[in-house]
């Protein structure tokens, strides 16, 4: 986990606004937020951080390798914390909601096909677009019937 001290070994300063927003990533409960999102949630703490402030400050976090920037549907942008712990993701089609996961097998098997075509892996991002199909799905937006199991 990060701290403030952090920042500064990555040559940012720990103003106000990067502090919050590293807060915000470190204790949330939801671990892939948008910009917008991350907006809102300092905007409902009393927050007084603009849109373009927190773009600038999830940008610079991106860039020192603090955040991993996702693009899990064509038009927003989805960042995470950077455990450094490789992993997965399975993205819901019907509410967006992601579920991250680790399949050894999955790992194996990448790295034996790319080494039969000639390659060597130096980094991949694995991200399957699914339907829901629990029957009682709590993310499942209202009137939603398709995909029942």
């Amino acid at each position: 986990m990060s701290h403030p001290s952090d920042l500064k070994s990555i040559g940012l300063k720990a103003t106000l606004p990067r502090l919050k927003i590293l807060e915000l990533f470190e204790q949330s409960h939801k671990r892939h937020m948008t910009a917008e999102e991350v907006y809102r949630l300092l905007s409902d703490e009393g927050q007084d951080i603009g849109l373009a402030t927190v773009y600038r400050v999830l940008t610079q976090f991106e860039q020192a390798g603090l955040l991993i920037r996702h693009h899990f549907d064509s038009d927003k942008a989805v960042f995470e914390l950077n455990q450094g712990e490789h992993h997965d993701h399975l993205v819901c089609l019907q509410c967006g909601k992601v579920e991250e996961f680790f399949d050894a097998e999955i790992e194996k098997r990448q790295t034996r096909i790319a080494k039969e075509r000639g390659f060597s892996i130096h980094d991949h991002s694995l991200h399957i677009y699914a339907d829901c199909i629990k029957e009682n799905c709590p993310n499942r937006k209202p009137g939603d019937n398709r995909h029942r199991a």
